[in-house]
């Protein structure tokens, strides 16, 4: 075997070397064990890697840098705690309905409004390295579950307390309920994030 074939072998298997001015982290050392899970042979090895991965996960110190991935029960109560505390405010707050109704007016602010949140939370989870958030098994090979999830609790959170105190009427005024619902779920999704992600889990 050449010299080339073991380079691009060893290339092709493992995550690049991390930069020897910069001391190693967890993340260091998760990276070099997702590049050793797609080079092991066995069933066995596999999972053997697999609950290292997740021993690796638990024995985390510290509050930012973490590596997380996934969603689960833990993640959904944290989300919700963080889309209540960011949307009490813009339940008692009139405010609210006055943007809902311009919103309401105006379409392309709506659009604008729901992208925007969206994009917001991508960035909070997946671009400001608040954590080091890792995709495992999207919804559809796409879809990350996080980010599914933290939007999901955000967004019925926002629809059934808008709904319980009296903030929208759904018979009379739907599209403008729509639009005070989504007003609201701005900030929520950002608590929600927040809320996800802050503890590192």
């Amino acid at each position: 075997m050449s010299e080339d074939t073991v380079g691009e072998g060893e290339s092709a298997g493992r995550a690049p070397p991390p930069d020897p001015e910069a001391p190693p982290d967890m993340a260091d050392v998760f990276d070099e064990l997702e590049a050793l899970e797609e080079v092991v042979d066995t069933p066995e090895e596999r999972e053997r890697v697999r609950e290292t991965k997740r021993m690796v996960l638990r024995a985390q110190r510290g509050t930012f840098g973490r590596v997380i991935s996934g969603f689960d029960r833990a993640d959904a109560a944290e989300a919700l705690l963080g889309s209540l505390l960011f949307g009490i405010p813009m339940f008692v707050e009139g405010g609210t309905g006055e943007v809902g109704a311009f919103v309401a007016t105006h379409p392309l602010y709506f659009l604008g409004t729901l992208v925007f949140a969206i994009l917001t939370v991508i960035g909070i989870l997946y671009v400001a390295d608040i954590q080091d958030v890792r995709v495992r098994n999207p919804i559809f090979g796409l879809i990350p579950r996080k980010l599914l999830g933290v939007v999901a609790v955000a967004a019925v959170t926002a629809v059934v307390m808008m709904t319980v105190w009296g903030r929208v009427d759904w018979a009379a005024r739907p599209w403008v309920s729509v639009c005070d619902v989504t007003v609201a779920f701005f900030p929520m999704a950002i608590g929600s994030a927040l809320g996800d992600i802050l503890p590192g889990s």
